[in-house]
């Protein structure tokens, strides 16, 4: 079954620096709409292996500008907390309209590892 959304996103990006204990990771979302979008919210839920381990919610102008209509990027930058288990954690965003509709949504796997990768892009 394939779900069309209001929001397409082109192509993703993810900037994992330092993946490991308190590292930052960043994501860029390039997105397309005929749309107009003038509020909305991002909803980001992390699990860690199975279990649901974290939640937030953004206001969508304050990560690109308002209103974003046609291209636009969506921009995130996070920070992991000070104490972060290794493992496999999966990350799902979803990008909700004024009205709570969902307009997208992405989900992607990562994993953070004891140690720094030596190479750092």
């Amino acid at each position: 079954m394939s779900i069309h959304y209001l929001v397409s996103i082109t192509l993703s990006v993810y900037l994992l620096r330092a993946i490991h204990k308190q590292g930052i990771y960043g994501m860029f979302l390039f997105m397309n709409t005929d749309k107009n979008i003038t509020a909305g919210k991002l909803v980001i839920d992390v699990a860690y292996f199975i279990f649901h381990v974290h939640s937030e919610t953004h206001n969508f102008c304050d990560e690109t500008p308002c209103p974003a209509t046609g291209e636009f990027v969506l921009a995130s930058k996070q920070t992991l907390p000070s104490f972060t288990p290794p493992g496999s954690y999966t990350l799902t965003m979803k990008l909700l309209g004024d009205s709570n509709e969902e307009l997208t949504c992405i989900s992607f796997g990562f994993s953070i590892g004891f140690v720094t990768p030596n190479a750092i892009i």
